[in-house]
């Protein structure tokens, strides 16, 4: 079941003295926070807290954003190593062919010749294209358009082409 709040920020520690937090981007589009007014706090697995968001400021690797009601240090720190989140009608619009990592994850892989993998445990960034990883490194899939067949989120299934998995798929043993 996909998940109704989608991870596109944490908190990694307040910022200057007036309540302010520094933020890590975990979206492809961090340009997003400009035009944000309310987030999800992600308080423990499964709780989100609505929040207003009031200002934000861009820095070279981060941003930095004021939360209505934090305006001390210590009302700040609160929020440290706490996900920001939205809704999945506030995300971004995806590309063809393009996928929420949360989306993915637990995704059952299988090939055209009907061999089953495992899940989708994470997905790794290389810069070049995204990794799939399944069932925790037993295999390594670059996710490029001549290995995936077909990807499926909603019923949550993967699809390779067997033909080239064997040439780019690295396989532990």
């Amino acid at each position: 079941m996909k998940t109704e709040y989608l991870r596109v920020g944490q908190i990694v520690r307040a910022h200057g003295v007036h309540g302010d937090v520094k933020v890590i981007p975990l979206t492809d589009d961090p340009a997003r926070f400009r035009a944000m007014k309310t987030a999800y706090l992600e308080t423990t697995a499964g709780a989100y807290a609505p929040v207003a968001v009031t200002g934000v400021r861009f820095l070279p690797d981060a941003v930095v954003l004021h939360v209505e009601g934090s305006d001390t240090v210590e009302q700040a720190e609160t929020m440290k190593n706490r996900y920001l989140c939205v809704t999945r009608d506030h995300a971004v619009k995806l590309r063809k062919d393009t996928y929420f990592v949360v989306d993915l994850i637990g995704c059952d892989t299988f090939d055209t010749n009907g061999k089953a993998y495992g899940k989708v445990t994470d997905v790794l960034e290389t810069g070049a294209n995204d990794v799939y990883e399944i069932e925790g490194g037993k295999l390594l899939v670059p996710a490029l358009k001549k290995v995936l067949r077909e990807v499926d989120v909603e019923h949550g299934k993967i699809i390779f082409n067997a033909d080239v998995l064997e040439e780019v798929g690295c396989f532990a043993d």
